[in-house]
């Protein structure tokens, strides 16, 4: 039985789990209070018994290869209930815990949702810390699965499933609206698909990306927008269309939330867009069980 175990010093996988997150010798070795020497005849050991480099060095980092990737899921898997299990998780105590909850959010998700979990978490656990970093992609897929953060604040505009190894919570769904300034030349009561096309269109992408609900569907029409600023975060936007004849669209609570809509004219798309949804997404897996369940409880009650 576990042959495969029985071949392997099973500290050494604490090795592979440690340069997998950090990718730097110096941090790993540090983490596991090893010095790099050390770390790296570690290192060595492991390749030996795997028959695989795992690691290369590029620049200043060791990237994984592909046997290391396929591992890596399995691997931080068992590290981590294991971890759960051996460790203090199962004490969990909120209103006494000083543990810190590392989310990955734009600056949008961020902005509708934090102000009223965090107004929660100041009334019952005012010893939780949450550490808030840039998302890179709408799921966080890779800072999940390396446990970099513990959930991942995202937007579906579709019925998606979660990617692989990721489960997810929705949060609430919004629908969109175009706001452009009072007084706009171009714009009566009701905004036509005319006059929408016509429209200068300030655009937020916060990761770049290039097929957006509302350009999807006027692409499989023939007709396009006219994008005339394009933003990777959503902070600068209230200014400039308050100041501009420049349109934007986006969901209606975060209209509501960071612009001032005394200076502004809401309107109905004249085109359908799917409805956004907003949604939290998580590993099943934790080390940290019952701290994770009881943040996901707090979450779930988001209105």
């Amino acid at each position: 039985m576990h042959r495969n175990l029985r071949l392997l010093d099973l500290n050494l996988l604490l090795v592979f789990d440690a340069l997998y997150r950090h990718r730097r010798v110096a941090e790993a070795a540090s983490e596991l209070a090893m010095s790099p020497s050390a770390f790296s005849h570690a290192l060595s050991r492991l390749r030996g018994s795997l028959n695989d480099p795992l690691f290369s060095r590029q620049g200043s980092q060791m990237q994984p290869t592909p046997r290391a990737e396929s591992l890596f899921p399995a691997i931080a898997d068992a590290l981590s209930a294991l971890n759960g299990e051996l460790g203090q998780a199962d004490h969990f105590h909120p209103a006494t815990s000083n543990q810190t909850f590392t989310f990955a959010a734009t600056d949008y998700t961020a902005a509708v949702f934090f102000p009223e979990l965090i107004a929660r978490l100041q009334a019952d656990a005012p010893g939780i810390r949450t550490r808030i970093v840039y998302s890179r992609e709408y799921d966080a897929l890779e800072e999940l699965l390396t446990g970099r953060v513990n959930f991942a604040i995202g937007f579906e505009e579709e019925n998606v499933q979660p990617r692989h190894g990721l489960a997810s919570l929705e949060l609430f769904t919004d629908d969109y609206v175009v706001a452009v300034r009072k007084g706009h030349p171009l714009v009566n009561d009701v905004l036509t698909p005319e006059t929408y096309l016509q429209l200068g269109h300030v655009v937020v992408s916060p990761w770049n990306e290039h097929h957006r609900p509302i350009d999807s569907y006027l692409a499989s029409r023939h007709v396009s927008r006219r994008t005339v600023v394009e933003l990777p975060s959503v902070m600068s936007a209230p200014f400039i269309v308050s100041r501009t004849d420049l349109a934007i669209t986006l969901p209606r609570r975060g209209v509501h939330q960071l612009f001032d809509t005394r200076e502004l004219t809401l309107h109905t798309p004249p085109f359908p867009i799917p409805p956004y949804t907003l949604k939290v997404y998580y590993r099943p897996a934790s080390g940290q069980a019952k701290a994770q369940q009881w943040m996901l409880e707090q979450i779930s009650q988001f209105e």
